[in-house]
């Protein structure tokens, strides 16, 4: 766990986290799944010059069939706006679950730009391109029927997930995700994952980008592709987790739910993901040519 979320202020607050970007995807509001609560807590701690929601932030399929929005769904978007209002660029880029507002793309609303997708240079001038990935899915573009029929089924998995929750809550324990436990445990699921990171890698380099930033897959990654840096973001419905730029360019998967499992210590040492860009020799085993 990073140093700085274990540190507290003189009031027993967790101190605020200062960095130069933040990404954030599938948050999923209007669905039981959403972890709204530790979104807001996340929300609550970071500053940052610039924030990219990159797709699925509403759920747009599951409000379609019944609507939901419970209070801490509109805490996240007031927060949200709140950080807009006080000078971060806030910049949404909708995905296939938010797709309905792709119709505004170009449009500002109390402070956040949505637009289609994104190039985001880095302190250390890298050019980051932005989108939410769900271009690159076969069976979202290609087999429409089939992506909604996989939706309701993942839905029915994160209900098991809330249960599951609810029972580790009774005996104090911590968030634990009972659906990122199986797509990692599955074959077919882990192939998926790795065919999608190395289409979401090749467009970057087809477009000359140093670097890709994504999310869609909710599975948080920083992985090298010759010499096109792959970066997704996560999500906030299993894993809840976020891509941060640092000041000097550095690049960090902050794993929320992992802070919330671990006691706050001020003598633990940091261990955040490590920008594989930056640190190649740390993590080689997670280099892969680009065909």
């Amino acid at each position: 766990m990073p140093a700085w979320a274990q540190e507290e202020d003189g009031e027993g607050h967790l101190k605020r986290l200062r960095v130069r970007t933040v990404w954030i995807s599938d948050i999923h509001l209007g669905t039981p799944g959403c972890n709204a609560a530790l979104l807001l807590d996340f929300l609550k701690v970071i500053e940052c010059d610039t924030l990219y929601l990159v797709g699925d932030i509403i759920d747009g399929w599951r409000l379609r069939r019944g609507w939901y929005w419970p209070p801490q769904h509109n805490d996240v978007v007031r927060r949200i706006l709140k950080m807009a209002k006080k000078g971060t660029r806030v910049i949404y880029i909708p995905g296939n679950h938010d797709e309905m507002l792709r119709d505004y793309t170009g449009l500002n609303f109390g402070g956040v730009e949505i637009v289609a997708q994104a190039v985001h240079e880095t302190a250390d001038g890298r050019r980051l391109l932005v989108l939410h990935g769900d271009e690159f899915d076969g069976v979202v573009l290609y087999a429409r029927w089939l992506a909604f029929l996989g939706d309701s089924a993942y839905n029915l998995l994160l209900r098991l997930n809330i249960a599951v929750n609810a029972v580790r809550r009774r005996f104090g324990l911590p968030y634990w995700s009972l659906s990122a436990y199986l797509k990692r445990k599955v074959k077919n699921a882990v192939e998926y994952v790795c065919r999608f990171e190395e289409a979401v890698a090749h467009a970057a380099q087809d477009r000359g980008a140093d670097g890709i930033v994504c999310g869609h897959i909710h599975s948080a990654e920083i992985r090298q592709f010759g010499p096109v840096t792959y970066y997704n973001d996560g999500d906030w419905v299993e894993s809840c987790t976020a891509l941060v730029e640092h000041p000097d360019g550095r690049m960090e998967i902050i794993d929320w739910a992992e802070r919330q499992r671990r006691p706050r210590s001020p003598k633990q040492e940091a261990r955040p993901a490590e920008d594989t860009a930056r640190a190649p020799e740390k993590a080689p085993e997670k280099e892969a040519a680009i065909a």
